[in-house]
This record gives structure tokens, C-alpha cells and sequence, in this order.
């Protein structure tokens, strides 16, 4: 899909989020506090990509989550953008921008998967 289709199919703000590697704002979105039931899906394409069991409270203003539904449903790149090195993650199906991987999760895996809530939808009928 070109950016022109990515631009008229996505809200701004997911075009920025998904296709620009935009982030949003710490605390206002709204898949912040796993208070939720279901599947995450991609806003971009609608893959599967986390569940609502996986989600926990990080307290960093995101939402967040110990493991993907799959590791094949997500790449991961190196991020130096903002004078620091993080890794991002990516939606495997449409490449949309999701958000960053932190090893400073509570849970079994250790990780913190922190995405956007711009770039998820969620279904709640999983």
C-alpha cells in the first residue's frame, strides 16, 4: 500500500503513529491501564498481536505487555533515533510502527512490550 492509501485509511494520528514512528503522549491513550478483555489487533491491518492477558500496568503511560500473541506477528529493529538505542517494534504483516521493547518487565518473560495505543484496536469478541 503507498503512503497516499496509508494516509486516507488511518486517522492522523495513526498515520503518524503507524507510519511515522510517532508516539503518543504519555498517560492519554487509551489502552493504557489493563483494565480490558480481548485481543489487541494492529490499527493498521488488523493482525493479531497481543492479548489482554498479557497486559499489565507498567506505570510508564503506555500500554504494555509481558510477550506478543507470537514472535513471528512482530519484528524487531535496532532504534537509535533521539540519542538513545532502543528496539523497536514493528507489525510483521504491514511493517506499521507499534512501539519499543524493554527488558525491564515484572513478569516471567522480564520483558516490557510497550506499544502505542494509537497503533492497536482492540477486539473485544475473542
Amino acid at each position: 500500500m503507498s503512503e497516499d492509501e496509508w494516509r486516507q485509511r488511518l486517522t492522523p494520528q495513526q498515520f503518524r503513529v503507524l507510519r511515522e514512528k510517532g508516539t503518543d503522549r504519555p498517560f492519554e491513550g487509551e489502552y493504557t491501564h489493563p483494565v480490558y478483555s480481548g485481543m489487541f489487533r494492529c490499527a493498521g491491518c488488523g493482525a493479531a498481536l497481543f492479548s489482554s492477558e498479557s497486559q499489565f500496568d507498567s506505570g510508564s503511560g503506555w500500554p504494555s505487555f509481558s510477550a506478543p500473541l507470537d514472535a513471528e506477528r512482530v519484528e524487531l529493529r535496532e532504534d537509535t533515533s533521539h540519542n538513545m538505542v532502543r528496539i523497536e517494534v514493528t507489525c510483521r504483516s504491514c511493517g506499521g510502527h507499534l512501539g519499543h521493547l524493554f527488558d525491564d518487565g515484572p513478569m516471567e518473560t522480564g520483558q516490557r512490550w510497550c506499544i502505542n495505543s494509537t497503533s492497536l484496536e482492540l477486539d473485544s469478541s475473542t
